[in-house]
């Protein structure tokens, strides 16, 4: 069985000049990962403890600044391509910066030399209907006048708010500026209701008669002339943006990598002239990574290598090897399943081609149905080929590509294709015709009065394929304890070798008891008598085993009641953990059931409405259905295989990486 990735302990002694060649190496690389936590600690009060702001990151975010200025999109990749800043590189950024400011500046006072003429346009144009003296209107003895802005979206509702009892005039086209008149009894209700609307007042001279049409063509004028120069100065922002777009998104690739690399050696040990710096790398990848890191400096350059068995911090436990998984493309897109429930131990059993295998089988056997499969292999094959672009799911192309395949080969034997059962009748008669009478399905799942057997081995093989899955998780826990040392614990208890006997031999014996009518002999409860024994009541001979005393460390009634306890969690564990897989085969009957019901409406729809309910029931059935069967899976995978070997967690391998964008600090 593979176990986790064999991991060394590397330290490097770097001078100061080609520290940040050596920290963009290990960035690119994306293998190295620094012992962050220990170092920061140990390195307390040295000269690694700086606090000002990389200069890379202040031009960083003043070319992010410029780009969202010029309406220029921002990349989308690591930046691992571009190299880390030259003094050259900061000539150019701080070059194009200014020229952006100094655009940005006549963009800006042209935009609000604009904005003010446009409203100066638009007073004088509401005023433009008002040809009688505002002082002759407001001393009507009858007549009360209010004159002032409203928002251009409620005027509607004021004028019908207050009714006969005012009149509300819009002065100009947008409604924005108003003339409100009502009797001089009524003016403190307009007033009111005026409130209400956000009414603001506008001071009027009192001999003001309306705005002269030679002034109004004046400022409609300016009005247009300088909407043209906000047209040009916009035309030359998007001008300068085409000519500079290629530059700027270079430079920020550079400084992206450079403010990463200033924030890394910020936190270093450090002398006047060296570095220090130490991490965890692959031991397949050491001898390479010497060798170009040596060509890098020009041999500037000391590395120590260590063993796990050699790390202090590791042997007296305050330091774990991280954990990395080495796999294939398609075993290797199970990964996050395993590190999203936790991270195994370093040097233990690596469970993922045993999670990719059993995923792949369960979902098949749970969503048999050759055309509804051929839609997630084609799924999976567009994210794989980046023509579906979903995210994260990107990187589970391989996943869905597998459980696409099952799912196509249980429909092969079930007679599914898209809820149909004629389409794949050829292909079942001639395979079936091979070893004896031709018949279709296959498989029948839908049970029948007369024939319920095939119903009963699907149960019967799910139940199995759970026996297999617990089992394989006993022997990954047996063996892990073995290799940590840890013999008591690999023995007794209920994941142990006592526990694994109590369950195999308890399944032995169903099996002899119902294929050959055996009856349960006096040995048989011997057996799992001890097994169970010592399955329940294991602590304190692990204890014994493993030399750690005393035996009973709370007293022996809380050991014998602790065993009890574990007496009665055993037998049901095992008993839970073999039942609960009989969902496989319900969810195989489950899915035939869906299907027969799309195929009977469909049937009773008629030609149009019976390919509307084909396409829409089939549609659901992919993705609510493949949903929920993809979550028993991975629910069958934690509780009942991660359960029997996950008792104690370790670290994944996270390595120091470029990202674009990303702060370190």
């Amino acid at each position: 069985m593979a176990r986790t990735t064999e991991m060394r302990l590397i330290e490097l002694i770097a001078l100061k000049e080609d520290i940040s060649s050596v920290i963009e190496y290990l960035g690119k690389k994306g293998n190295f990962q620094f012992q962050t936590k220990l170092q920061n600690a140990d390195s307390k009060g040295s000269k690694s403890s700086r606090t000002e702001t990389p200069i890379d990151r202040n031009f960083f975010d003043s070319l992010q600044q410029a780009r969202i200025f010029l309406n220029i999109s921002d990349r989308t990749d690591d930046a691992c391509s571009c190299s880390m800043p030259t003094e050259e590189n900061r000539g150019e950024a701080s070059k194009l910066l200014s020229a952006v400011d100094e655009l940005r500046t006549r963009v800006n006072t042209i935009t609000s030399e604009a904005k003010r003429i446009e409203e100066a346009y638009k007073e004088a144009l509401a005023f433009s209907n008002l040809k009688a003296s505002y002082s002759e209107l407001e001393h009507l003895s009858f007549l009360s006048l209010r004159i002032g802005k409203i928002d251009a979206n409620l005027f509607d509702a004021l004028k019908e708010t207050v009714g006969e009892r005012a009149v509300i005039v819009p002065l100009g086209i947008d409604k924005s500026r108003i003339l409100a008149a009502s009797s001089k009894k009524g003016r403190f209700a307009l007033d009111t209701e005026l409130k209400k609307f956000n009414f603001v007042n506008m001071e009027i001279p009192q001999d003001f008669k309306g705005i002269p049409d030679d002034v109004l063509k004046s400022l409609k004028d300016q009005k247009e002339e300088s909407a043209q120069k906000v047209d040009e100065i916009n035309r030359e922002r998007d001008n300068f943006a085409e000519t500079h777009k290629d530059m700027l998104l270079t430079l920020l690739g550079a400084f992206s990598i450079g403010m990463q690399i200033q924030e890394t050696e910020s936190r270093l040990e450090s002398t006047e002239l060296v570095y220090r710096l130490t991490g965890w790398i692959p031991a397949r990848d050491s001898q390479g990574m010497m060798k170009d890191l040596d060509q890098i400096t020009e041999g500037r350059i000391a590395i120590r290598e260590y063993l796990p068995s050699e790390v202090s911090s590791v042997i007296n436990g305050r330091e774990q090897v991280p954990v990395k998984l080495h796999h294939k493309k398609f075993v290797a897109s199970f990964e996050r399943m395993i590190f999203s429930y936790g991270s195994p131990i370093y040097g233990a059993i690596d469970p993922t081609p045993f999670v990719a295998l059993f995923f792949t089988l369960l979902f098949g056997i749970m969503f048999g149905d050759f055309g509804q499969g051929l839609v997630i292999l084609i799924i999976g094959i567009l994210l794989e080929k980046n023509i579906l672009k979903m995210g994260g799911y990107n990187k589970s192309a391989a996943v869905f590509i597998a459980v696409g395949a099952s799912s196509m080969v249980m429909g092969l034997l079930t007679g599914e294709f898209f809820a149909t059962e004629k389409l794949l009748e050829p292909f079942a008669y001639w395979v079936t015709g091979l070893f004896g009478t031709p018949h279709a399905p296959i498989v029948k799942l839908m049970p029948s009065p007369s024939n319920t057997t095939a119903m009963f081995v699907v149960f019967g093989i799910a139940v199995g394929i759970g026996f297999i899955i617990n089992s394989l998780g006993l022997i990954i826990n047996i063996i892990n304890k073995f290799s940590m040392k840890k013999i008591g614990e690999a023995v007794f208890g209920k994941t142990g070798l006592a526990g694994a006997c109590f369950f195999w031999y308890v399944i032995i014996m169903a099996i002899r008891i119902a294929a050959f009518h055996h009856t349960i002999a006096v040995y048989d409860w011997i057996i799992i008598g001890i097994t169970l024994f010592f399955a329940a009541f294991g602590e304190p001979f692990e204890r014994i085993v493993d030399r750690k005393y005393p035996v009973a460390p709370d007293g022996t009634t809380a050991m014998v009641i602790s065993g009890v306890v574990e007496l009665i969690e055993v037998i049901s564990n095992y008993f839970s953990n073999t039942v609960s897989f009989l969902r496989v085969g319900a969810f195989a009957l489950a899915h035939a059931v869906l299907d027969y019901i799309i195929l009977t409406m469909t049937k009773m729809s008629g030609p149009i409405g019976g390919a509307v309910v084909l396409i829409v029931g089939n549609a659901i059935v992919v993705v609510l259905e493949g949903m929920i069967v993809a979550i028993q899976v991975v629910r069958l995978q934690y509780y009942e295989f991660f359960s029997k070997f996950f008792t104690e967690t370790g670290s994944e391998f996270k390595p120091f990486r470029f990202e674009y964008g990303r702060r370190n600090a």
